[in-house]
């Protein structure tokens, strides 16, 4: 949760492409980010893997009038609509994008080599086709900004009653990694996205490194197995709420068109 999912870059530069708000270069540019390449394979029409300027085009003129997010967990299919072979391709990569007026989606493969440090990255986009029906279990972003507020507070009463370091080293880092990147992460969601989405998705990613301080920041007052797990418990809905947050964030330009157009 502390890092954006690439499914999420994909998706929110794609979109800006197709309102005709960035270049393909600049969209490809910020979806590959710190990785290597990426590449889309599968996609109809092609023999072989093609670039992502290529690809974003070509998924365009099939139809795709935007694009949506998945961010699936286990018994949690969150943005999916099937069929199952897609959802599981999905749920293995815990992310995908899908093509809003396209039957068509993307599940990442990542390949990465070298040393630590120096790591380079691969990316393969599998285009599959999808069913087009309502994506599971997305909020709109009144609900998730909503349901976030009460997570954050959910969050931070369940590190307090078990006794989750809030300080020290370790959680200062973590603190302050997260704000860095608060900092410098005002274009994560692209040119065209509402100030709620930005806020809402913000927001998301603080529950998130609040979750993670939980989970890695040492054992803190749960020193039995049983206050482990009801620590795991306690914090396995409020995970579920920033996940649902994070598509509601990236999939609302796609909304607002479809209400639109209505």
């Amino acid at each position: 949760m502390l890092t954006e999912p690439r499914a999420g870059r994909l998706a929110a530069w794609g979109n800006a492409l197709i309102a005709g708000m960035v270049s393909p270069d600049d969209a490809a540019v910020a979806i590959v980010g710190d990785d290597a390449v990426h590449r889309v394979e599968g996609l109809p029409g092609e023999a072989g893997p093609v670039g992502l300027t290529l690809a974003l085009g070509r998924l365009r003129a099939l139809g795709a009038r935007g694009l949506r997010v998945a961010l699936p967990a286990p018994g949690h299919p969150l943005g999916l609509s099937g069929p199952p072979e897609f959802n599981a391709r999905a749920l293995e990569a815990e992310e995908a994008v899908i093509c809003h007026g396209a039957a068509l989606g993307l599940v990442p493969e990542v390949y990465e080599a070298g040393p630590e440090g120096d790591v380079h990255v691969e990316v393969v986009w599998h285009c599959l086709a999808v069913r087009e029906a309502p994506p599971a279990d997305v909020p709109s972003l009144g609900e998730a900004e909503r349901e976030l507020a009460e997570a954050l507070r959910d969050a931070t009463e369940v590190l307090t009653r078990l006794d989750v370091a809030g300080s020290g080293p370790v959680a200062e880092a973590a603190l302050a990694a997260y704000r860095a990147r608060a900092e410098r992460g005002r274009e994560v969601l692209a040119p065209g996205y509402p100030s709620r989405a930005v806020r809402v998705l913000e927001m998301a990613q603080r529950v998130g490194m609040l979750i993670s301080l939980a989970y890695e920041n040492g054992h803190g007052g749960a020193v039995s197995a049983a206050e482990m797990a009801a620590r795991g418990e306690a914090l396995r809905p409020v995970e579920r709420t920033a996940r649902r947050a994070q598509v509601a964030a990236y999939n609302s330009v796609v909304e607002e068109r479809e209400r639109g157009a209505r």
